[in-house]
């Protein structure tokens, strides 16, 4: 009898010390975690943490973070080793689907690239991969850690060849809320899209005080590679932002459109309205030369009128843009009139190839709708490498295996005519408007070239222009020809052109194209 009371007298103490021992781990697991998810003050006025811009982005209470309580490497300066090492990772989901996302700190060394942050986020983009998810980099970063010398620079060579094994495989998106330079701008220059804060957003290679001392130029970093700058001059950006939370709609929005891994479709909505009048009929103004807003022509094709357009402020004489027909996602791709007459130039041609090859990787079938000159010529366009840079959206058209539907809606000159959707292309079906006119090149160019001397030698040379240029419009300024070799599938009323697009999306959902096996091709970088 006092045996057995002992041993439940010894029971209890041990229950008792276990009991106390797990309490203290975790006291000391939430002191460790209050520590770890503790906020430093904000490097700019008005400016969201790492965790709460997650939070913003995420559907509410889906997050779930990784390497909570990785430390910073010692550096032997002033012995910080704050947990997360200055980026907060993990997974959850927007609009019910899941996603991975990083968010760097800029209260933690600045933000700055360490060996342990960098594995951090290598780490995500790894899970990011075995899962087929999306991932989404909020960035806002000094750059690489100084007094960590190669290890710092080791990373970032790691996070970019990351990035190129998820190109094509998952969609990338990356938002600028700060700095982003040097060796860090490389990383975003390689995923699929790029949002940036006006005002607040810089991102750039070298920085104005490094330029000034280099070479003497004086420049600011709004200038340089500011949210503006980098969405209307250089075209590094994607979306301009007016705001972090607008930038954060942005990437929700945007996400909308996109299928989460290359296997798989993009989610479909229920189909949405479009008006069915007559008003396309009378969009194309009758002269020739004359400009319109394209997008009113495209307003008027996709569900509820609405379109995400890709690098809306850089060359803007070509739209890309992400809509919907009957509630699934299409890539479109349009020549805009009012902006130089809709010619292709190097950035037009570099902004499509981009926009047309990401189409391609994520099964999104691409609607173009052609209203082109032809290539830009001059003296400055062909020193640029015109002929190459051009010829990627040549390369991009041909290459792509998704379904490829064309609309012809007025000219289609020369090279233009090639490049944008053609059957010769591989596009599968090529519509046209009555008003198209598909030639070498317009009616007054080709009276010019065929008719010189007979010009030349007229007695009322205007007269004879006249009439010369309308038997050219008569003749050769007409989608006929073409539709007659087989070049254009049907000439239709342009009132008939969601009907025959929606007819069509339906009829190539279940298109195959085998290539020949190869790596990969070569295109003209």
């Amino acid at each position: 009898m006092r045996e057995a009371t002992t041993s439940r007298t010894a029971r209890t103490t041990q229950t008792t010390q276990t009991a106390d021992r797990t309490a203290a781990r975790l006291a000391d697991l939430a002191n460790r975690h209050s520590q770890a998810v503790a906020a430093g003050p904000p490097r700019r006025a008005g400016a969201l943490s790492a965790r709460e811009r997650i939070e913003r982005l995420v559907d509410e209470g889906s997050f779930t973070e990784t390497g909570l309580f990785v430390r910073a490497r010692p550096t032997g300066e002033d012995g910080r080793r704050p947990y997360g090492d200055g980026v907060v990772t993990g997974y959850g989901t927007v609009d019910g689907r899941p996603v991975c996302v990083f968010a760097q700190d800029s209260t933690v060394f600045g933000g700055s690239m360490g060996e342990a942050f960098g594995e951090k986020t290598v780490a995500l983009m790894d899970l990011a991969l075995k899962t087929g998810c999306p991932v989404i980099g909020l960035n806002d970063s000094g750059g690489a850690r100084i007094q960590e010398g190669v290890a710092s620079l080791a990373l970032y060579a790691e996070l970019v060849r990351r990035n190129v094994r998820a190109s094509g495989v998952v969609p990338q998106i990356s938002v600028i809320l700060g700095p982003c330079a040097g060796g860090a701008a490389y990383s975003p220059a390689i995923t699929d899209f790029t949002v940036m804060v006006d005002g607040v957003s810089h991102m750039f290679v070298t920085g104005p005080d490094v330029i000034e001392a280099v070479t003497g130029e004086r420049t600011t970093a709004e200038e340089l590679g500011g949210a503006r700058a980098s969405n209307s001059v250089n075209g590094n950006a994607h979306f301009l932002a007016a705001d972090e939370e607008d930038a954060l709609d942005t990437v929700r929005d945007l996400l909308s459109y996109l299928p989460a891994n290359n296997l798989g479709r993009p989610p479909e909505y229920a189909p949405g309205g479009a008006p069915a009048d007559d008003r396309l009929d009378r969009v194309v103004p009758d002269r020739p030369g004359q400009a319109y807003d394209m997008r009113d022509i495209l307003h008027a094709l996709v569900d509820d009128g609405e379109l995400l357009q890709v690098q809306e402020l850089f060359a803007p004489n070509i739209i890309c843009a992400l809509a919907r027909i009957e509630g699934a996602t299409v890539g479109v791709v349009a020549n805009q009139p009012l902006h130089s007459a809709g010619v292709l130039d190097i950035d037009a041609s570099e902004k499509a190839a981009r926009f047309v090859r990401f189409c391609d990787a994520f099964g999104i079938p691409l609607l173009t709708f052609a209203d082109v000159p032809g290539y830009l010529s001059g003296v400055s366009q062909e020193q640029a490498g015109i002929i190459r840079r051009g010829a990627k959206l040549l390369y991009a058209y041909a290459e792509a295996t998704v379904p490829k539907i064309t609309v012809v809606v007025r000219k289609a000159y020369g090279g233009g005519y090639a490049v944008m959707g053609s059957k010769h292309l591989g596009a599968d079906l090529n519509l046209a408007w009555p008003t198209a006119r598909i030639a070498v090149m317009g009616a007054e160019g080709a009276v010019g070239v065929l008719h010189r001397r007979e010009l030349a030698a007229a007695d009322d040379p205007e007269a004879l222009r006249a009439r010369l240029v309308a038997a050219y419009e008569a003749t050769h300024g007409t989608p006929y020809p073409a539709a007659e070799r087989g070049y254009v599938d049907a000439v239709i009323a342009p009132r008939d052109t969601r009907a025959q697009l929606c007819r069509a999306l339906r009829a190539l959902r279940g298109k195959r194209a085998p290539m020949p096996e190869r790596r990969h091709g070569n295109i003209p970088l």
